[in-house]
């Protein structure tokens, strides 16, 4: 038995062990007990360390003793793909997720040891529930430890498709927010069980909550830019499951980001908030089901799995259990009548924009999940594409970026309606001259929903400007000092606020690039010859020649264009495919690489602007001819007789090219929505960062990092 499997089951035994302590303490109001579940987690975080290094070791040193590392990994994979192979496989993305669960929860249970004392129990046994769940599936279903007899000398390699360095960053961000949910929905859970329904439990978890929200929006928009620069099919977003997976707890998360200032402030939206966190950690579960099952297809799915049905078990059980506390739990969750509110205030903005992001969020649950709907009520399995879901979502997307705008410009309680008019004033006149000016430069008025967007946008940004002007001018006016400074110090002294602000532009910078590039986009397929030319959005694209090169690890055949617009050269783009072997073993040592996977390697010239894109798919069928007889004639060949037979095919591609099929695209302004993930994500770390006198009267303790340490090595 591995170090690595030992690990797995001491986790196994600490997280349910540490679940019943702590519900015995909490029962029996015995601290030590409470501190032995606080400590399980501890012990679980440094178990599943040492597994997950042992695991990342393996594949650093292409160990293929290891059934995992073997099916994913190889001699040939880079160093800085082995690193990232672990969380490609079904195996090392569970222990991955397990992971970083016990990283987030040893961190909340560290921060709230002194605090929330009859809660912190309750919330210990839920996360090392979850732990508990995903041990099992790793030490029963999912083994990333299994050891393989005799060792092969190579492995398969990873996936094409995957190689990319997103891979690196993509998959843990999702993970990260994923995992992060989980905290905000186990003391929730906590709340519920001990009535402690007030914000206590909120500001606990708060930073965790939109800490969750910023990795796993930055985790989407990785994954979005990835699609858009590497896959080849020509677009950010195709409404997949998965993708949309994603998005569904995110924007639950938005909901309750908004609607718990309103019960920290007002005692309202108790039910909603407690709803919201419950909905996202349930969200962020299934978004796991969706990638580890196999239910719905997906690009980004593991086929063929066998852990859909306890999955969908474990999903029933967080949905039943929650609805049954909320509803025995109602009478703890009303606001009271006196702090009811004004239908033009910030409370009801927030309302309102809580409806709209639920209503998102629905419209994507029914246009995933359609087919199995579909497939129980009729027999059939039908499905929705991205036009059925672009006809519902862009009303509302439209609606919550006015929200965005709206939202700042009310006051808590009430605005009266010139208060209102005086506010709005300067944001709907910068929105209607964003749109005078649009219309002016040849935007078609056919475009209704783009017009639409981009009022929105302008608005919110004219929203936050104001609020910003406001800010400056009235620390300006105690202070005297420069604007800059000023409009520092504003944002230093109130991040949570203005925080959200800075958030709020770069969801209307994001949509900006969402509705230019989606309603103004120029796309033609078209089959060249070199020294033919298309024509695409004002742009003239030639073919000028074909490339080719050979390695061990693939064969790359491409092509360069020229692109010039009125005569004159505005860039050269340089498009591949590369072409993988396949594992056949009547394949021929030429024909394996073009019977495997392949992938695309675009040619993109990004700007503010616009983006030129183009992907390039050669006519292998053509040279099947000589492929075959190559393979006929030396059915054995290896290693440098092979590497010089490919070399062979790949310098008569270049010389004699046969006809190729391009994707040309014009796209303006995408390159606003990566401009406004960092933006957003700016924002978040503003909000998120602790207030200065936060960190001065913690400033005489030892870190917080020094101190969980020392815990550790306790447990």
């Amino acid at each position: 038995m591995t170090l690595g499997r030992a690990c797995l089951f001491l986790a196994l035994a600490i997280a349910p062990a540490g679940a019943l302590a702590s519900i015995y303490g909490a029962r029996s109001r015995r601290r030590e007990w409470v501190a032995v579940g606080r400590r399980s987690v501890y012990a679980l975080a440094a178990v599943l360390t040492v597994a997950f290094a042992v695991l990342e070791s393996a594949f650093l040193r292409s160990d293929f003793s290891f059934q995992v590392v073997s099916t994913h990994s190889s001699i040939a994979t880079p160093f800085f793909y082995k690193a990232a192979a672990m969380w490609s496989s079904q195996e090392g993305s569970l222990l991955l997720w397990m992971w970083l669960l016990s990283l987030w929860s040893s961190l909340v249970l560290f921060l709230t040891r002194n605090t929330l004392r009859e809660l912190a129990p309750y919330a210990t046994a839920v996360l090392l529930g979850f732990a508990t769940f995903f041990g099992s599936l790793v030490v029963f279903l999912a083994n990333p430890f299994q050891l393989l007899s005799p060792t092969p000398a190579d492995g398969t390699g990873l996936q094409p498709l995957l190689r990319h360095p997103s891979m690196m960053i993509h998959p843990p961000m999702l993970y990260s927010g994923y995992t992060l949910f989980t905290v905000p929905f186990a003391f929730a859970i906590a709340a519920l069980i001990t009535r402690r329904t007030d914000a206590a439990w909120i500001r606990a978890t708060r930073r965790f909550g939109l800490a969750a929200w910023c990795f796993l929006g930055i985790g989407i928009l990785i994954g979005a830019r990835w699609s858009w620069s590497e896959l080849g099919w020509g677009g950010y977003w195709a409404w997949d499951p998965v993708e949309n997976a994603a998005l569904m707890p995110w924007l639950a998360g938005t909901a309750f980001l908004h609607s718990f200032m309103v019960q920290e402030k007002r005692g309202l939206l108790k039910m909603w908030n407690v709803c919201l966190v419950l909905g996202a950690g349930i969200l962020a579960i299934l978004g796991t089901f969706l990638v580890r099952s196999g239910i719905l297809q997906s690009i980004h799915a593991f086929g063929g799995s066998t852990l859909g049905k306890p999955f969908l078990g474990f999903i029933s059980l967080l949905v039943l259990g929650s609805v049954v506390l909320v509803t025995s739990r109602r009478e703890y969750l009303r606001s009271p009548e006196a702090r009811s509110y004004s239908p033009l205030s910030r409370e009801s903005i927030f309302l309102l924009n809580n409806v709209l992001l639920i209503g998102l969020c629905f419209v994507i649950f029914w246009g995933t999940f359609f087919p199995l709907i579909s497939e129980a009520v009729t027999g059939n399995k039908a499905s929705v594409g991205p036009p059925w879901f672009d006809r519902y979502t862009v009303p509302l997307a439209i609606a919550l970026v006015f929200m965005a705008g709206l939202g700042p410009l009310m006051a808590w309680r009430k605005t009266t309606l010139a208060g209102a008019r005086r506010s709005l004033q300067a944001p709907v006149l910068f929105a209607l001259a964003v749109v005078v000016a649009l219309l002016a430069l040849g935007v078609p008025a056919s475009k209704p929903s783009a017009l639409a967007l981009f009022a929105g946008a302008a608005f919110a940004l004219g929203s936050v400007a104001q609020e910003l002007y406001r800010g400056v001018g009235a620390r300006r006016a105690t202070s005297h000092e420069a604007p800059p400074v000023a409009l520092v110090q504003v944002v230093r002294r109130n991040r949570r606020r203005y925080g959200g602000y800075i958030v709020h532009v770069g969801i209307a910078l994001l949509f900006i690039g969402v509705g230019a590039s989606a309603a103004f986009q120029h796309i033609r397929d078209v089959r060249l010859s070199p020294g033919q030319t298309a024509r695409i959005g004002g742009y003239d694209v030639r073919y000028l020649r074909a490339t080719s090169s050979v390695s061990p690890e693939k064969v790359v055949l491409g092509a360069v264009l020229d692109v010039s617009k009125k005569g004159k050269h505005v860039t050269t783009l340089r498009s591949t495919r590369g072409y993988y072997p396949s594992s056949d073993p009547t394949a021929g040592p030429v024909g394996q690489y073009f019977d495997g996977d392949s992938t695309t390697e675009v040619g993109l010239k990004a700007g503010l602007r616009r983006d030129i894109w183009t992907a390039v798919q050669p006519d292998v069928g053509a040279m099947q001819k000589m492929i075959a007889g190559i393979d006929k004639r030396f059915p054995l060949a290896q290693g440098d007789i092979q590497a010089l037979l490919l070399s062979v095919v790949a310098q008569r591609y270049a010389a004699a090219p046969p006809p190729a099929v391009f994707r040309l695209i014009v796209s303006p302004m995408v390159e606003w929505i990566w401009l406004g993930g960092i933006v957003l994500g700016l924002g978040g770390l503003i909000a998120i960062w602790p207030p200065p006198r936060a960190r001065r009267e913690r400033a005489p303790a030892s870190s917080w990092s020094a101190r969980l340490g020392r815990e550790l090595s306790r447990a």
